[in-house]
């Protein structure tokens, strides 16, 4: 089983708004085979608490014309590692030590990468 098409477009608006807001970092991994509630966790790193809640934020903003709004959201005050679900994807912004510590890639490392079609940057 795979993420449907809807999971995965609502992951690359999320990605893009991410992108636009600084996010670095990200991966979106298909765990609609190991998860029965989800299809899509976006990871996104923000590089301060203030950052992060605003990666969150222009998510949501982003994500609101397409009709996909958040049935819950957590974390967002502390700005260290917020939680936002959409139903058909999760997405999870975090700060760098957060996402050091938590190491979500490995712990789902068997989950399939969905291609966000980001667009390339500059090596800085």
């Amino acid at each position: 089983m795979s993420a449907d098409e809807k999971a995965i477009a609502l992951a690359r608006v999320a990605a893009r708004a991410a992108d636009k807001a600084l996010g670095v970092d990200q991966v979106a991994l298909d765990v609609s085979g190991q998860l029965p509630l989800t299809d899509v966790f976006l990871l996104v790193t923000g590089r301060n608490e203030r950052q992060v809640s605003a990666i969150a934020r222009d998510i949501e903003d982003a994500l609101h014309p397409e009709g996909a709004k958040p049935v819950r959201r957590e974390g967002r005050a502390d700005g260290r590692w917020v939680l936002l679900d959409f139903s058909d994807i999760v997405v999870h912004v975090f700060h760098e030590e957060e996402r050091t510590y938590y190491q979500l890639e490995r712990l789902w490392r068997d989950a399939p990468v969905v291609d966000l079609q980001l667009p390339e940057h500059p090596a800085e």
